[in-house]
């Protein structure tokens, strides 16, 4: 999977599409990733105890890793990225800037 847990990333389609934010979570299994404030689902919940969580609670859900790219700083948009080795680690490497990821 291209993208890992705390990566700045865009969405590139969907509801969301333009969203910027940050992985919270990725499942490389599943090839989906939670990305911060897209994809936020609503379940209304009744308190369980005295005192409970109740009400509308909102919750980003995932989405698939292929909807999302990450996030140039440089271009101010998602980039495709490329797996170099360099001094025996895999480095992802912007295509058009040569910015380093990891």
């Amino acid at each position: 999977m291209h993208v890992k847990k705390g990566d700045k990333v865009q969405i590139i389609s969907g509801k969301d599409k333009g969203h910027v934010g940050e992985v919270l979570q990725a499942f490389p299994k599943e090839n989906r990733v939670i990305v911060e404030g897209a994809n936020i689902n609503i379940k209304h919940q009744k308190p369980t105890q005295m005192g409970g969580e109740s009400g509308r609670l909102e919750k980003e859900g995932a989405i698939n890793a292929s909807k999302v790219l990450l996030y140039s700083e440089e271009l101010k948009k998602g980039v495709r990225v490329s797996k170099v080795f360099e001094d025996g680690k895999k480095i992802r490497v912007c295509h058009k800037t040569n910015e380093k990821f990891d």
